[in-house]
């Protein structure tokens, strides 16, 4: 990504220079003695230089498709200040401001044949032509109509051509980066601990001849919770939602432990409907039960709060079991989630929360030795968009 950024910045400081010689030769007469002293002719071109080129990139952002050229190509004609500019992918003109002519797609397969910029003549207006480029590989051009082409036109349109290949490249980037997210997120959410399925399946088995009815029951306690962790499509739910996916996998866990196991829910009504990050609760209360059953023989109570806290919602997963050293919690939530072996524990919940709503609002767990562990969640209100 840095070497694209450098050539951005250095096209767009070449583009800064032109735009202020282009300026220099319709430079505004000395105001009258009576009028307040304008700003510096200089300040100005490069002044408007930025502020055009700040308004085409968020378009070009967003990748070479006709939208994006169409809302472009107006901001790059008024950069260039020349008397058409037109974009074209490959195979099509995707968008054009200023009278453009049948020829620019001829001018266009031309350029994608050779790879190099071309300069057209013509009558009245001559063109420049330019290809675009993502990663190297060809992805349309640019070209610029006007009466007179300069050797200044010809430089100033390629180094244009180079500041957009730029923004379509940091484009291409951004859509890798967003995949990348996408992959991992999904490749984090579908870890089950096999631990779990193991110990759920054995735990049904063993009802099944004294108990077949209670064995039965637990058998579609099991298929609703691996309806709901295995077959979700999308990244978010609503805390109501995952809530029932805890009392299922409680439901199981209870029926391994009997009354060795006791839990409580506390829900505030107003953050049921709350959009969360798909299977964020239910590792927690693994790890809660996990590390809670191992104290006062093997007895252990698991507590899940969750309050309104305005324009959050907050989390709280609870187990009074031995505790752990601080340090060995950091450690825990600083290890590889997608590590053979680690389930979908601590360190999972933790990226994905740090993914989505950014470093703010990681885990937070609060431990000692023989004190038990609080691990805190806060999840915005407001629902974002999905990886």
């Amino acid at each position: 990504m840095s070497t694209t950024v450098c050539v951005v910045l250095s096209s767009l400081t070449f583009v800064l220079g032109y735009a202020v010689a282009r300026l220099s030769r319709r430079r505004p007469e000395p105001p009258e003695p009576s009028e307040p002293p304008a700003g510096d002719w200089k300040d100005e071109a490069t002044f408007t230089a930025l502020h055009i080129a700040a308004l085409a990139a968020p378009s070009l952002r967003a990748g070479l498709n006709r939208d994006s050229a169409r809302k472009a190509v107006r901001h790059l004609h008024a950069l260039l200040g020349t008397y058409a500019v037109a974009i074209t992918s490959t195979e099509a003109a995707l968008a054009w401001d200023g009278p453009c002519t049948d020829e620019v797609l001829t001018y266009a397969r031309t350029v994608l044949a050779s790879g190099r910029a071309q300069v057209f003549a013509g009558e009245p207006y001559g063109a420049v032509v330019v290809p675009l480029l993502v990663e190297g590989k060809l992805a349309g051009t640019l070209a610029a109509f006007d009466q007179e082409v300069s050797a200044a036109l010809v430089r100033t349109v390629t180094e244009v051509g180079r500041w957009v290949s730029g923004q379509l490249e940091l484009a291409e980037l951004d859509t890798s980066r967003r995949r990348a997210l996408e992959a991992e997120m999904r490749a984090l959410r579908a870890q089950i601990s096999p631990h779990f399925i193991y110990n759920a399946l054995t735990t049904i088995a063993s009802f099944v001849r004294t108990d077949p009815a209670r064995a039965r029951e637990l058998l579609l306690d099991f298929a609703d919770f691996a309806r709901y962790a295995l077959c979700r499509a999308h990244d978010f739910t609503t805390l109501a939602d995952e809530l029932t996916c805890v009392d299922r996998y409680l439901l199981l866990e209870r029926a391994r432990f009997g009354d060795r196991l006791r839990f409580s829910v506390q829900v505030a009504p107003e953050v049921l409907p709350v959009p969360v990050p798909f299977l964020c609760l239910q590792p927690l209360v693994e790890n809660a039960i996990k590390h809670g059953m191992g104290s006062r023989g093997g007895i252990g109570e698991v507590r899940v709060v969750a309050r309104d806290a305005g324009p959050e919602a907050h989390i709280t997963v609870e187990d009074d079991g031995t505790g752990m050293d601080p340090e060995h919690a950091r450690r825990v939530l600083d290890d590889d989630p997608k590590r053979e072996g680690n389930g979908i524990g601590l360190a999972n919940v933790d990226v994905r929360m740090r993914q989505i709503y950014g470093d703010g609002y990681g885990l937070v767990v609060e431990t000692a030795l023989g004190s038990g562990t609080t691990v805190r969640l806060r999840v915005p209100k407001t629902r974002l968009s999905p990886l």
